[in-house]
């Protein structure tokens, strides 16, 4: 029954933020916001909301080793898997902007999330106003920086009526609701039942269950030699699951670490997945992700899980 919680949270949460993504886009063109702005903010907080409601979620519920997790095998899962496996289906050409804002900014965030939990053990709300202000910072200078509109942002989307967008508003937010409820609570049920830790869950199968939608559409983006993947807005989902995900969720209740597995070895398999982005693109062939770099990530990947199963269970 544990698994069926889990399958119907993970449906619920693909549908809620697919919902609450064409809402948000909806309601920011009423306002008249340019597409740019609309494609760096909106559109990044609505994707991460999954993410979101289910690390609050867990934390409330008593599983901060999931909340923290989930982050974490979210952002090795993006790297190792989602660009890996996309990599694999056609080369990915990388513009400068990856080593000179992106890149810099991922790292960045990710070591403040290291010492923040290294320090005592927990996230504190203070912590997590830090993350969270400083993705303001990032935002603000990626927008800054970027000169020529999204292609993502759907134009028909301005046309969609104020009753409709108070409907997706709602189906988003239930939705998202009780797919994060039924996931976190399936996953806890499951942990227990085959004698893992939640961490393990947390990193695993929560990690990739939300990252499905992104491969799946990554994945298919580049079968139709479409460049709809973007290097940056895959590292940005990386530096938004740590500031607003884990900063936001802190604010709420502070996270403490309850498994010391997560501060030993999950977190710095997330910043070697970071770290080594930079050799990867630039060696030997510069700014270019081959298919041959993507099997890399994909083993590493799988090195990963291989590890977090035969040294945790």
């Amino acid at each position: 029954m544990s698994i069926l919680w889990v399958i119907l949270g993970f449906i619920l949460l693909v549908v809620g933020g697919e919902f609450l993504v064409r809402s948000s886009v909806a309601l920011s063109f009423k306002f008249n916001i340019s597409k740019m702005v609309i494609g760096m903010t909106v559109v990044s907080f609505a994707t991460s909301a999954p993410e979101l409601l289910v690390s609050l979620q867990a934390a409330l519920s008593g599983s901060p080793a999931i909340a923290i997790n989930n982050v974490v095998g979210s952002n090795i899962a993006n790297i190792g898997l989602v660009l890996g496996v996309t990599a694999m289906v056609g080369a990915i050409t990388v513009d400068t902007s990856f080593y000179k804002l992106h890149w810099p900014a991922m790292v960045l965030f990710s070591i403040a999330m290291y010492f923040f939990l290294k320090n005592d053990n927990i996230l504190t709300a203070i912590e997590g106003g830090i993350l969270f202000i400083g993705l303001i910072i990032f935002l603000i200078v990626l927008i800054k920086n970027t000169k020529t509109e999204l292609e993502e942002v759907n134009d028909a989307l301005a046309e969609v009526s104020n009753f409709k967008i108070i409907l997706w508003l709602l189906i988003g937010a239930l939705a998202l609701y009780f797919g994060s409820e039924w996931l976190v609570s399936g996953a806890k049920e499951i942990a227990s039942a085959v004698g893992v830790s939640e961490a393990v869950i947390g990193v695993s199968l929560i990690a990739i269950g939300t990252s499905v939608p992104e491969l799946a559409a990554s994945v298919i983006a580049a079968a139709k030699k479409e460049k709809a993947l973007s290097l940056g807005n895959l590292i940005g989902s990386n530096i938004f699951n740590i500031a607003s995900v884990l900063g936001l969720t802190s604010l709420v209740k502070p996270i403490t670490i309850t498994e010391p597995q997560i501060l030993n070895s999950d977190i710095f398999w997330m910043l070697g997945f970071a770290v080594v982005l930079l050799p990867l693109i630039v060696l030997p062939k510069q700014m270019q992700i081959s298919r041959l770099k993507g099997f890399f990530l994909v083993l590493a990947y799988g090195l990963f899980m291989f590890f977090v199963f035969t040294t945790k269970s």
